[in-house]
Formats: structure tokens, C-alpha cells, sequence
């Protein structure tokens, strides 16, 4: 008999949906930093087509969260503080990205504890990625 102390973990992966709802929540990431006022410092960091941004924000959450390692598979390891060294990311690009992600997770996950497990990891990886003094 197995008990809760054994018992397999379930990864983000797999509580979040897999595959197909983290392409929703990419997406609607994307759409809102496209349409919101409040996201217009971050969005004028990327290129005016969003698609090559959208995949390889998806195929890095997925691997992330725990599934296949799509991003590894195609760029390898991910090394994402040298990847957005080029561009200035401060206190308020932190804010703008975490808020179009804790809005797009709002709106597509419903299970609480996980959206916070995830808010509290973005809010993590979101300010290591700050490379300007303020």
C-alpha cells in the first residue's frame, strides 16, 4: 500500500494540463502585454511579431514545469540571465511581465495552490532577471 510519504509527486506539468494549457497561458500572456496599457514598457522590449517569443516561452515553461525539454532539445540549457542581458529589465519590466503572467494565470488555472506555487517561482526567476540598478 502506498502512502502520501511515497506516493509519486505529480508535477506542475501535469497539474497545470500539460502541453495544451500552457500554450493558453503563453498566449494569453502574450495577448495581454499586446493589448494592455499597463504592459507597454515590456512588450516594447520584443519584436513587433510575437511568434518566435511565444514559442520559446512555451517550449521553456513546458520543459520547466516538468515536461519534455523542448526549449533544451532546440537552444540548450536555458541560461536565461545571459539570453536577457541584452535587453534593460528593471524593477518596472519585472512588475509588467509578472503582472501579464499572474493575470493570464488568474485566468487559466483555477487550482489556487498551484497558481501561487507558480506566482511564487515567477516573482523568483522574474527578479533574477533585473539587470539594471535602481
Amino acid at each position: 500500500m502506498q502512502t502520501i510519504e511515497n506516493a509519486p509527486s505529480v508535477s506542475h506539468f501535469e497539474r497545470i494540463g500539460g502541453e495544451p494549457v500552457i500554450r493558453q497561458l503563453v498566449d494569453r500572456f502574450y495577448d495581454l502585454m499586446d493589448q494592455e496599457a499597463a504592459a507597454r514598457g515590456i512588450r516594447a522590449l520584443h519584436p513587433a511579431d510575437l511568434t518566435e517569443s511565444r514559442n520559446k516561452l512555451y517550449w521553456f515553461l513546458v520543459g520547466w514545469m516538468g515536461g519534455p525539454p523542448l526549449y533544451i532539445e532546440r537552444f540548450g540549457h536555458p541560461r536565461l540571465r545571459m539570453r536577457h542581458a541584452p535587453f534593460a529589465i528593471g524593477t518596472s519590466e519585472r512588475d509588467q511581465w509578472l503582472w501579464c503572467m499572474f493575470k493570464a494565470l488568474e485566468e487559466l488555472v483555477p487550482d489556487a495552490s498551484l497558481r501561487e506555487q507558480l506566482q511564487r517561482s515567477f516573482m523568483q526567476t522574474a527578479d533574477f532577471m533585473r539587470n539594471q540598478n535602481e
